[in-house]
């Protein structure tokens, strides 16, 4: 029996879906234990390019099963949409993709309430990307939710309709200019609602257990980044869930004992999207150079991500507070070119220079310290094994590991599952 964990140390957009699918055919069960569909895990194989949402990206695989846990928020309408997607691949969703019933729904008020709070917040709004998940976690822990679990219960349209009256109140409260015709937008969240009740719901703490005594190997794939922990990220721009290893816990009911390997995923510099701090950020030609060649575009809002160079400071904390045992370098690629590379290795904060997060990263408090590499000119897409690194990446990884003392097992070459190197 193994469990093992697969998060980000960044701000999200580190590559996870392409390293769950690289790592999916050593497990049976691949399991998503938090977050919404803003995340958007893209995998590429056979020229193919597949962004999943909702959906675990273990789905690829015949002989995985992917489990949507209770930590989850789902859009029926957005979700709905994936499987669409997924038709023309002829994959056995209804055998191989599973939902707990604890998960939580987002209802279409939820959406409106997230659009309707993000314009009253003005110049002071987080970057929402506007998908309802705010305001669903604020319903779960505000005990006011609905479930997945709740669409087999005879009167879930009552329980549907008190919550959406109570949203639409709120809304009003707000006094901004909101439109919408909340008629089509149920009309289409009940279309959603039936082809969910086609798959198979499950009380998933109790699947997994199962699972677990039966010998079966799990792989919990978590969404977003560390850095965007509603606890450990930096607050207030960070998502609604625990996106750290704890949320593996308490977002599929496995106990952390269970836990053994925490594999974490990193980019060879660092980019973010929406508002929030970026001590790294570049505001010049560097930060340009890794969007256009990085392809630094959110998968799901188009979003174009701020780039900088690699926060060492922040990649200790995060490796820290997950106890990450190996770590998975992407787009080590992107950097080819840079005649010179820059790492964060402290912080000047307010005069004191620091290797720890401090509790506030804003830049009238902040400035980085960096050290400089020499880059490399190598077109690594096209390498498989370390060996033919160029001796200035292996130099870049060899001082990232000792930084941090964790090892890197994995550095990714370029966007397809192909171009991933094992060290």
């Amino acid at each position: 029996m193994t469990v093992d964990l697969l998060l980000g140390l960044q701000w999200g957009d580190e590559g996870k879906g392409k390293i769950v699918d690289v790592l999916t055919s050593k497990y049976d069960i691949i399991a998503r234990f938090q977050g919404g569909p803003n995340a958007g895990h893209t995998l590429e194989f056979d020229g193919i390019k597949h962004v999943l949402r909702t959906i675990p990206s273990g789905i690829f695989h015949q002989n995985s099963i992917n489990i949507i846990g209770n930590g989850v928020v789902i859009d029926p309408v957005v979700f709905k949409g994936e499987i669409d997607g997924l038709a023309k691949f002829n994959l056995d969703i209804k055998n191989k993709l599973i939902i707990s019933r604890k998960a939580h729904l987002i209802l279409p008020t939820h959406r409106l309430l997230d659009a309707a709070s993000e314009i009253a917040k003005g110049k002071a709004k987080i970057g929402s990307t506007l998908k309802g998940i705010g305001p669903t976690y604020m319903d779960k822990t505000g005990r006011n939710g609905l479930r997945v679990g709740d669409i087999e219960l005879e009167d879930f349209k009552d329980r549907y309709r008190a919550l959406a009256d109570k949203h639409e109140a709120m809304i009003a409260f707000y006094n901004v200019d909101i439109q919408y015709n909340l008629i089509e937008l149920e009309k289409e969240f009940f279309e959603a609602i039936e082809d969910l009740k086609k798959l198979t719901f499950i009380d998933s703490e109790e699947y997994l257990a199962k699972a677990q005594k039966a010998g079966k190997s799990i792989l919990c794939e978590g969404a977003q980044g560390s850095l965007l922990d509603v606890d450990f990220g930096t607050y207030p721009f960070v998502t609604s869930s625990n996106t750290t290893a704890a949320g593996a816990c308490t977002g599929l009911g496995i106990a952390p004992n269970k836990i053994k390997e925490v594999y974490g995923i990193f980019k060879a510099y660092t980019t973010r999207v929406g508002s929030g701090p970026f001590p790294t950020e570049d505001f010049e030609e560097a930060g340009d150079s890794m969007a256009s060649v990085g392809n630094e575009f959110g998968s799901v809002t188009g979003r174009k991500r701020r780039c900088g160079w690699l926060d060492l400071v922040a990649l200790k904390y995060a490796v820290q507070i997950n106890g990450v045992t190996q770590l998975m370098m992407m787009k080590g690629d992107v950097l080819s070119g840079f005649e010179t590379l820059k790492v964060c290795t402290a912080y000047n904060y307010k005069g004191e220079i620091i290797s720890h997060l401090p509790y506030n990263i804003e830049p009238e408090n902040v400035t980085p310290i960096y050290k400089e590499f020499k880059g490399w000119k190598a077109d690594l897409t096209e390498m498989t094994t370390y060996d033919e690194l160029p001796i200035e990446l292996k130099q870049y990884i060899e001082y990232i590991e000792s930084a941090v003392e964790v090892p890197i097992k994995i550095v990714s070459v370029g966007p397809d599952r192909k171009q991933t190197i094992t060290k």
